[in-house]
């Protein structure tokens, strides 16, 4: 897809899928902005999309804090002029430890909601300004499987990805009149260099006997949904959850 001319934000972009979408979107000709809160990693992406002959700024970002979201626009609006695509792509996930809810102390339920769920909510905030003034922009917002499947010893990261897509839903009500779309993409089963200690080898297999698709999947097989929704292609798309999850099945 094209995307010359565009500029894409992308939180979490440090790594896995988010540096992944950084690399796709500047080959499409998008300039990016890798913002992450590891400030090496997004330098590193960055330079890597520059020396590839793309076009990328990093910033380092906290998105839980409204701050330093604001500065992640302003950053953009300043190396780029605009902002037409914001991915909410930063969560606290693959360093969680699985365990039952009781287990789970206010600390890390903060934690967990202020980064999965506050930090798309002020990233979405400081886009919907200069998306309004430019009467289009397209937000978004990475959910997960677990809202509909539950998923045992998680509760606050459920709980966080099914609060992003209730505020996909708001947030496509309120900015539908300025021309903006928001939509959520709800991934499942998508391996990354990210380690992740809490799958073992036979909790895989129950994964992959759930799915109509016999695979693990990879970061290529969010790249096309994402591109899609952030596309004209989907200009009439929005408040809508796309599960890219090899046809889950729900027990």
């Amino acid at each position: 897809m094209e995307f010359t001319n565009k500029v894409v934000v992308i939180t979490g972009s440090g790594q896995g899928i988010g540096r992944a979408y950084a690399i796709e979107f500047a080959k499409a000709g998008a300039a990016v902005v890798v913002a992450d809160l590891n400030e090496e990693q997004a330098n590193k992406v960055a330079a890597e999309v520059n020396a590839a002959g793309g076009k990328a700024v990093a910033i380092k970002v906290d998105v839980a804090d409204k701050a330093s979201a604001q500065a992640m626009i302003d950053k953009a609006i300043e190396s780029f002029g605009r902002v037409d695509v914001l991915i909410n792509n930063a969560a606290i996930f693959s360093t969680l430890k699985m365990k039952p809810f009781e287990e789970i102390d206010g600390d890390e339920w903060d934690r967990v909601m202020a980064v999965n769920a506050r930090g798309v909510f002020f990233s979405a905030q400081a886009a919907a300004k200069p998306m309004r003034a430019q009467k289009s922009g397209k937000i978004i917002n990475i959910s997960s499987s677990v809202v509909v499947t539950g998923r045992a010893n998680y509760a606050h990261y459920v709980a966080s990805k099914g609060a992003v897509v209730a505020l996909t839903r708001a947030l496509a009500t309120e900015l539908g009149e300025v021309g903006i779309n928001v939509n959520a993409i709800s991934p499942h089963g998508i391996v990354t260099e990210v380690p992740r200690d809490t799958i073992k080898p036979e909790q895989w297999d129950a994964i992959l006997s759930a799915q109509a698709l016999k695979r693990k999947g990879d970061v290529s097989d969010m790249i096309g949904a994402t591109m899609f929704l952030a596309s004209d292609a989907a200009k009439y798309i929005t408040g809508q959850t796309l599960n890219v999850d090899a046809g889950l099945r729900f027990n």
